[in-house]
């Protein structure tokens, strides 16, 4: 049964994340492709610089809604059918956890290098975000106000986003080394969940770059219309 989850949480995740909402609607909606317009990147604020509001918000939720769905259900079937964390039959919420973190672990692959779309796709940081919840809601209440503080005043974005999805696995340790509930099993999960982490961090290279160069670029969460926004104004 184990083998069989493993390999369902991985296709699942891989499968499901690979579906890029910031690409299916730029070419549905705009007729482009949003990974030949600015940054190249497809995701949330790359599309929001470039085609505005009204559409981005649905590329933001459904990149957090496909990651929240795949791995619910993949935590579930580990917490309840997995014995890797204990052979009793109630469930285990320590594998729920596992199961979460290494199913977040192909979703943020499957976001990042999608077959459907020659392996060019997003960052992951929704994904990552989704995932957080899983691995404690506490925690993930936490990176949510440390994203949203940082966004809200230096208005960087992929600062904001690597340094918030940092602090989790750093937390997670401290949390579980304080209350003494370190287990083989929840060792693995954090480790693969900060794996998850640096991942998505490397996916921000290019970002990280242009920070220490002081040349990336400001991003307004509820400002600054976008590129195909400001053309359309102009047209009428």
């Amino acid at each position: 049964m184990d083998i069989l989850l493993f390999i369902g949480a991985a296709l699942g995740g891989y499968l499901v994340c690979g579906i890029n909402p910031a690409i299916v609607i730029s070419k549905l909606v705009y007729k482009q492709d949003i990974r030949t317009l600015g940054s190249g990147n497809a995701g949330f604020t790359n599309f929001k610089r470039n085609f505005g509001h009204k559409w981005a918000w649905w590329v933001l939720l459904f990149d957090l809604l496909k990651a929240a769905v795949v791995i619910a259900v993949f935590a579930m079937l580990f917490g309840f059918f997995s014995k890797l964390g204990s052979p009793a039959v109630h469930f285990d919420s320590t594998a729920f956890r596992f199961g979460a973190a290494y199913t977040g672990f192909f979703c943020v692959i499957g976001h990042s290098f999608p077959a459907y779309y020659k392996f060019k796709g997003g960052k992951g940081f929704l994904v990552t975000m989704s995932l957080v919840w899983f691995m404690d809601w506490r925690v993930g209440l936490l990176a949510l106000g440390v994203f949203m503080v940082l966004l809200f005043t230096v208005h960087i974005m992929s600062l904001s986003s690597i340094l918030s999805m940092l602090l989790c696995p750093i937390v997670l340790v401290v949390e579980h080394s304080i209350s003494g509930t370190w287990t083989g099993l929840e060792i693995a999960a954090v480790s693969v969940y900060g794996a998850t982490v640096l991942l998505m961090s490397l996916r921000h290279s290019e970002n990280i770059a242009r920070i220490f160069a002081g040349t990336e670029k400001k991003f307004y969460l509820f400002g600054k219309k976008g590129k195909k926004e400001i053309q359309q104004k102009e047209e009428k």
